[in-house]
């Protein structure tokens, strides 16, 4: 229920917002950038912390961002989080919108797939200050890293297949997974450290059964990282030209 609360609190305050003082500005194209750099969880909740700042200038009430705090977690919630010689990965989940394909003929009708195959992640990667940043790879790729909100963060998304529907975009693709993380630092010339992460059971089993509550969904979620299964020693990463109207993404189907 305070998650509920919080809600109406915001959409509360925006109407009130709006109705003292409407908003005649001309609005923004934002392009691309809705499918890339708008997927990634620190970009929303930048962009979110900035819309609260202008809504407690607004109505001169202010609009704590830990308020929200239960929402993030519950939209974003982390995979995995890592230490190496004081640089900290984190992956969290991020958006990724699907697909719906044409129509097909079922076995009662005409049937529309939705391609649901493709999932993102977003990598954060923190270094101390004064240290030279470590560069990152996922499955020997370099991962195009950008300068984040706080010193010293880079964050970017990773797009990626996780199964192989019968219907799909792309139906030559396999999936990627799992995703093998490297922290390759270019000082020493090599792989110092990393993690995997799983699409799905590491096993590869199939669970029978959906979570009796959200403990059990977290523990499902959280067996799918592993805070090791680098490429130790491994000496280079494979260039990646990202599409220049998606920079901040990592698409595995391109590599």
């Amino acid at each position: 229920w305070q998650m509920n609360v919080a809600q109406q609190l915001i959409l509360r305050a925006l109407v009130a917002w709006f109705w003292r003082t409407p908003y005649t500005a001309p609005l923004i194209d934002h392009g691309t950038a809705l499918h890339d750099r708008f997927m990634l969880p620190d970009i929303v909740r930048a962009d979110f912390d900035a819309a609260l700042e202008k809504i407690s200038a607004g109505l001169g009430i202010r609009m704590e961002p830990s308020w929200f705090d239960a929402q993030f977690d519950f939209r974003f919630p982390m995979a995995g989080r890592i230490e190496v010689d004081g640089h900290v990965l984190e992956l969290r989940s991020a958006i990724e919108p699907w697909h719906v394909l044409g129509e097909e003929g079922g076995a009662s009708g005409t049937t529309r797939f939705v391609d649901s195959s493709l999932e993102r992640l977003q990598v954060k990667l923190v270094t101390p200050q004064g240290e030279t940043p470590f560069q990152l790879g996922c499955n020997g790729v370099r991962v195009p890293l950008h300068a984040g909100h706080m010193p010293g963060e880079q964050v970017a998304g990773i797009r990626f297949r996780t199964w192989l529907p019968a219907s799909c975009l792309h139906p030559t693709i396999p999936p990627h997974g799992p995703l093998v993380f490297d922290l390759f630092d270019p000082v020493q010339g090599r792989a110092i450290g990393g993690c995997t992460y799983h699409a799905s059971h590491p096993g590869g089993r199939n669970f029978e059964t959906r979570p009796v509550n959200a403990l059990e969904a977290e523990g499902r979620r959280l067996a799918r990282f592993e805070p090791h299964g680098h490429n130790p020693g491994a000496t280079g990463l494979r260039s990646y030209s990202p599409d220049p109207r998606f920079p901040f993404t990592l698409d595995m189907r391109r590599t």
